[in-house]
């Protein structure tokens, strides 16, 4: 059977014009995502551009992404960005410390075993948007736990469509954002991102809200739980928690 993302890359995709956007940002949405079925199969490329038109999400294009939550060892806390407004999808909103996609420039960025493609994207996107260094997000530092389907509109004629793949890493990090990425950032407990959710002045991405409604507040108490004889918190401890090895579809 064919599966509604084959079925919208070979149909004929709405397009738009990036005039009236920010230059820097309309430039990056000519990167091509990894296009995949709704078992995570990939099946071609596709500019972010056309991936993240609504008028083709509803045609069933889909693509891989993955979303990293970082925590400091020392006391847990989550770092979370509020992305610019510069950003031509959700800008100004809340979420994980870092939302992106594997490239299909990128030929490390396609391997799919032991999540490799994600990780390194993602330490490759946590330079880009916070100037983290490589050097503190080393690749065998990330837990993988699971991935997500899930679909959401975003502002105007854009959206998403992804099969997020969920990474835990604990890390001391530098941060210096890059604004045209980023707008604000800052470290959360628990209590104080169940606060921000509370808050109605505060709006966060549609997928940050998923994880953290099903997931996110049950994994960080393990994660506090399993703290080493050091006292600190250590992702790599969570390997078990999750079944890695299905698609959890959320709405």
């Amino acid at each position: 059977m064919t599966s509604p993302a084959v079925t919208a890359a070979k149909a004929a995709l709405a397009s738009i014009d990036l005039t009236n956007y920010d230059p820097t940002q309309s430039k990056l949405m000519e990167e091509r995502c990894i296009l995949v079925d709704e078992e995570d199969n990939a099946i071609g490329a596709m500019d972010k551009k056309t991936c993240h038109l609504m008028e083709n999400i509803n045609q069933g294009l889909l693509h891989r992404a993955f979303s990293v939550f970082l925590f400091r060892p020392s006391d847990g806390k989550l770092l979370l960005q509020q992305r610019a407004t510069e950003k031509i999808t959700f800008p100004d909103m809340w979420t994980n410390t870092c939302c992106s996609h594997p490239l299909d420039d990128f030929e490390e960025e396609k391997v799919e075993a032991g999540q490799l493609g994600v990780k390194v994207a993602a330490s490759r996107k946590l330079e880009h948007e916070l100037g983290i260094p490589l050097s503190q997000t080393p690749i065998d530092q990330y837990q993988y736990l699971t991935r997500i389907h899930y679909v959401a509109p975003s502002n105007g004629p854009w959206g998403e469509h992804e099969i997020d793949y969920i990474l835990f890493l604990t890390a001391d990090v530098d941060v210096t954002i890059n604004p045209n990425e980023i707008r604000d950032h800052k470290w959360v407990s628990k209590e104080e991102l169940r606060a921000m959710f509370e808050d109605p002045t505060q709006s966060f991405t549609p997928w940050f809200k998923l994880i953290a409604r099903d997931f996110l507040f049950g994994w960080w108490d393990e994660l506090y739980k399993r703290k080493g004889p050091d006292g600190k918190v250590n992702a790599k401890s969570l390997h078990d928690v999750a079944d890695g090895s299905k698609v959890v579809k959320m709405t």
